[in-house]
């Protein structure tokens, strides 16, 4: 009793810290001393969730800062890229100096950046996007910027990243703002350095009247309004506050990472392992009290005797292993889907451990990438080995389409989509030295450890069958219509949907609107318990269709576990409240939605064939037939 005590002891711990944000650095901290010049750097601007007004349209793609029409102060030497990892640019991130100076415990106010003009034409593309809650992102030192805000659920202060370009007023005109007054919490070593721990910002919107006479310190002042029938002069200010703080270093990030919800996560995640235990416990009944009684009453009676009552899954042990329809589709599907299963599995592995942190942007985005591509070897060797199992002939045909069919057609998605962020200047455009940077790691790292993973397969002795297929197949009888593959998956599918609609609603969040997601205990324990959901809806469904004389188990068992697929789409289409402005944003995220329903679907359905196929080859191995 004390063993299991510890155990669950241990299991809450880890819970806890991996909901609470676990962290450890994942870069080397850099110590300022006195007067040294600390880099404020700009990123892309970005869609916001939280809007002015919630009835203007929503846009899903980003824009550089130093895009020409938003007109902001460029850097006297000029604006210069900073170097980022293949995920960061993937995610849409463009990183580059900016005008800003910032020197370590120096106050200075009222500074002036530099005074623009806006045509008509460009005041109106501003206005647009300030009322479709655009922001900066800006970082110091690798942290963001961020705008301090209250959780109303927890009364929890934490830091949200980003802050709005500007403002709607009580009429509804926008407003942009053009000073900033940045707040750079530090703190001091025992050496005499510091280190800086936190930054926040407070924007505000000011009309100078005299470019030249910059009082950002006014008790009252006109906004900017950015006329749309005329140029409109602005002026760029900003003040720089150093505040001491306790923080430490390797803490810094806790008031980022801010869970949000967290009882309801928690109700998720109990409310569903319930339901696995239910599962589990059928599938118990299932398979250790029924089938094995079937199995036992069957292998006892004498097989000369006429009084043998074959019925149900026991009629078709001569057809349930002949293969199915396109067996090299099929073959091809589940390595793939092993593949994203297990890159998926192991990337929220390392990010639920804190492994994977946010202060190396891209870090995750890169590790699933590279993941998935040395991943090649083990989806093309159970492609190949799957296929051997259909008996099939045509092996290098399954070797070339393992590597190729899936990914191909994702990325072939990926270009197309890629093409309207390009036809509207976004900065999530990827470009062509990374797209083919992408194309060089697919076809040099993951087709040739693919082609290894299938010949090793090939190699492997095949699977030996435990019954002997006939040479005729069977007729299958009329089969119930809820029993019917189309309705099974609509029933199949909702169960594992719920263990993970709560944090799909967060993860979406993070990819539109620049949330940082760090909620990854919550999502581990959540992808187990849908996979485990999936696994067991699938074998109950797949053992009553066996009862009802279907051998057709193959595909049936692939398309009932995919049938989440379904619901994590209509998750992002019908039960989203965006209302998308422009066709971009609709390929986008209609686009993005497809993708991601669609590789859920192929993981979850291999899962339920997997398992399928290893429930049929245990219950047909133990009878005993001439």
């Amino acid at each position: 009793m004390a063993g299991y005590t510890k155990l669950f002891c241990a299991l809450t711990v880890f819970l806890s810290a991996s909901a609470n944000g676990f962290y450890l650095p994942g870069v080397a901290p850099t110590s300022y001393n006195e007067g040294d010049a600390v880099q404020l750097s700009v990123n892309h601007i970005t869609p916001s969730l939280m809007k002015a007004d919630e009835d203007s349209a929503t846009f899903l793609y980003s824009f550089d800062y130093y895009f020409e029409r938003f007109h902001f102060c460029v850097p006297e030497e000029g604006k210069q890229k900073q170097s980022e990892s293949l995920g960061s640019i993937l995610f849409g991130d463009r990183i580059f100096n900016s005008p800003f100076e910032l020197k370590l415990l120096q106050n200075t106010t009222c500074n002036k950046l530099c005074t623009v003009t806006y045509p008509a034409e460009d005041a109106s593309f501003v206005n647009k996007y300030i009322r479709a809650g655009f922001q900066f992102n800006m970082m110091i030192d690798g942290l963001p910027v961020a705008k301090e805000l209250m959780d109303s659920q927890t009364d929890d202060i934490f830091y949200s990243s980003g802050f709005n370009i500007g403002y709607d007023d009580k009429e509804n005109l926008p407003h942009l703002y053009n000073h900033y007054d940045f707040f750079i919490e530090y703190h001091p070593r025992s050496d005499g350095s510091y280190r800086v721990v936190g930054a926040t910002v407070d924007a505000t919107s000011i009309q100078y009247i005299d470019p030249d006479e910059i009082n950002c310190n006014a008790e009252v002042f006109e906004p900017v309004r950015l006329k749309e029938d005329e140029q409109t002069d602005v002026t760029f200010s900003y003040s720089v506050y150093w505040v001491p703080s306790d923080t430490a270093w390797a803490t810094r990030w806790d008031k980022y990472l801010h869970v949000y919800d967290p009882k309801i996560q928690w109700f998720a995640l109990l409310n569903f392992s319930l339901i696995v235990v239910f599962l589990s416990i059928i599938m118990s009944h299932i398979l250790l009290k029924t089938l094995r009684n079937d199995i036992k009453k069957y292998n006892e009676v004498n097989l000369d005797d006429d009084m043998i009552d074959e019925m149900g899954w026991k009629l078709i042990y001569g057809d349930v292993f002949r293969p199915p329809k396109n067996p090299m589709l099929l073959s091809v599907l589940v390595g793939s889907g092993v593949q994203i299963l297990l890159m998926a599995l192991t990337s929220c592995f390392l990010a639920a451990f804190g492994l994977l942190s946010p202060s190396n942007r891209g870090s995750l985005a890169t590790v699933m990438f590279v993941l998935y591509s040395l991943y090649g070897l083990i989806g093309s060797y159970y492609s190949a080995y799957v296929y051997k199992f259909f008996q099939g002939q045509d092996w290098k045909i399954n070797m070339f389409l393992t590597p190729v069919l899936v990914p191909g057609t994702i990325f072939s998605i990926f270009i197309l989509i890629n093409f309207f962020l390009i036809s509207v200047h976004s900065s999530g455009a990827v470009p062509a030295g990374t797209m083919l940077a992408v194309f060089l790691i697919w076809f040099a790292v993951s087709i040739p450890y693919s082609c290894i993973g299938s010949l090793l397969a090939l190699k492997k002795k095949a699977i030996e069958l435990p019954v002997k297929v006939n040479q005729i197949a069977r007729q299958i009888p009329p089969q119930p219509w809820y029993m019917r593959t189309r309705y099974l998956a609509l029933i199949a599918g909702i169960f594992p949907f719920g263990a993970i609609a709560i944090e799909m609603y967060f993860i979406y969040n993070s990819i539109w609107f620049n949330r940082i997601f760090y909620m990854f205990g919550f999502l581990f324990f959540c992808f187990l318990l849908m996979l485990v959901t999936c696994m067991l809806v699938t074998l109950s469904l797949i053992y009553f269709s066996l009862c009802n004389e279907n051998y057709n188990w193959q595909w049936k068992s692939f398309f009932v576990s995919s049938g989440i697929a379904i619901y994590v789409f209509l998750h992002a289409i019908i039960l989203s409240r965006l209302k998308l402005g422009g066709l971009t944003s609709i390929v986008l995220y209609v686009g993005y939605s497809m993708l991601i329903a669609a590789t859920v679907g192929i993981m979850c359905g291999t899962v339920g064939f997997l398992s399928s196929m290893y429930l049929t080859l245990n219950i047909y191995g133990q009878i005993k037939v001439d």
